[in-house]
């Protein structure tokens, strides 16, 4: 696809507290597309840094993925977070996922996995390899006993999880549905009640395991 295609909507990528070598790199795969822009920042300065969209968590991260997770939630919900490490740190990845994060890329993947990586995310959407979506999947299973039981959806909350599912904003819930972003959130709020999960990512995930929503 040509970069032009991508030219009206730009995405504004923070390399989070990467090695001045690491974040080279970065610019080197990255910096040559017109739609993204690319930044090296430190965490404490990813508040006021309100333009950027995407974040590349680096390596130095992934020991406490937890951590920086939380404390993005708190200062940027509104942040979406590609985790990038060695396919040896499957735990520490998974756990980032389970908090927030939107994506994963190997950090030896190559210059067209990070474009696309970074554009699907950027879009509100998720991207990890199947192994570790597996991975995710597998562990969110094995307590589903505990936090899923029988749950009851009410018609609106169905419609609403079916389209978060696709990968779809609160924005875009909300106009086909006409309701207002606010009543959209509020079902979002009550669904992840109702399934025992603490975001998005995670509700998407049990929802596709335990069927809890079907297409067309």
């Amino acid at each position: 696809m040509k970069k032009s295609d991508f030219s009206k909507r730009r995405i504004f990528v923070g390399v989070v507290d990467s090695d001045p070598l690491r974040f080279a790199r970065f610019q080197a795969l990255l910096d040559s597309y017109e739609d993204l822009q690319l930044a090296s920042l430190p965490l404490s300065e990813i508040d006021a840094a309100s333009s950027v969209d995407v974040v590349l968590l680096g390596k130095g991260h992934c020991q406490n993925s937890t951590e920086v997770m939380q404390h993005l939630n708190v200062i940027r919900p509104d942040l979406r977070v590609i985790v990038v490490a060695s396919g040896k740190d499957n735990d520490a990845i998974v756990d980032a996922l389970a908090h927030g994060a939107k994506g994963y890329v190997d950090e030896a993947a190559a210059a067209a996995e990070f474009v696309n990586a970074v554009r699907t995310v950027g879009q509100g959407l998720i991207w990890a390899s199947r192994q570790v979506l597996a991975l995710f999947i597998d562990r969110s299973s094995k307590d589903r006993q505990k936090q899923m039981g029988r749950k009851h959806f009410t018609i609106r909350e169905k419609q609403v999880l079916e389209m978060l599912v696709r990968g779809k904003s609160n924005k875009e819930i909300a106009f086909p549905l006409g309701i207002v972003e606010r009543t959209v959130k509020a079902h979002v709020a009550k669904l992840l009640q109702k399934v025992g999960v603490p975001n998005r990512v995670m509700l998407s995930v049990r929802a596709l395991d335990q069927s809890l929503v079907s297409f067309e």
